[in-house]
């Protein structure tokens, strides 16, 4: 890590609950929320867009999310988020094979139609420079109702910031997803 979080009590009480929170449900408190941290502000934002990106109503299926997350994760070389991400998919899903063979999505049988759409938008929002044509558009309708294709791209961008964030502080894995750390 290229800086080191703060001990828990320098944080906000309203935080340390929250972390404390945290623990119980995962067993530790996770390192990027310690980072969040040191800008209070911005920890409840980020937590309040994640929560709702992750709520259990949401319009996209819970295993699409979080293929679409390790898939940025991947692309963004964030430890973190691809061990955390990975442990959410397999939760989710117990896909094990769609873990392992993520980065071959295009062609590899266990992903569908629908999926590879995702994907490919995926990466075509995950580059530096984003232009997303009318063909993948065009090809994202059909799977998708315009208020999914909202919350895909509100999903993609938000993992794309949380991975840049995580990455540019070298924030490491936690061993959530013990197939992912292998």
């Amino acid at each position: 890590m290229h800086i080191l979080p703060k001990e828990i009590s320098q944080y906000p009480f309203y935080l340390r609950w929250a972390f404390r929170s945290q623990e119980k449900k995962l067993g530790q408190v996770l390192l990027p929320g310690l980072f969040w941290g040191r800008m209070p502000f911005l920890k409840i934002l980020f937590s309040l867009f994640w929560g709702y990106l992750d709520r259990k109503k949401s319009i996209l299926d819970p295993a699409l999310r979080a293929i679409v997350q390790v898939r940025v994760a991947q692309l963004n070389w964030c430890a973190f988020c691809i061990d955390y991400n990975a442990m959410n998919l397999l939760k989710r899903t117990n896909a094990t094979e769609k873990l392992a063979s993520l980065s071959e999505w295009r062609t590899h049988s266990s992903f569908t139609e629908m999926e590879r759409v995702a994907l490919n938008y995926t990466e075509e929002m995950s580059k530096l420079e984003v232009k997303i044509f009318d063909d993948l558009m065009n090809r994202l309708k059909k799977h998708f109702t315009d208020d999914q294709i909202v919350e895909l791209t509100a999903l993609i961008a938000f993992q794309n910031m949380s991975a840049k964030f995580n990455a540019a502080l070298d924030i490491p894995s936690q061993g959530m997803c013990k197939i992912s750390n292998k």
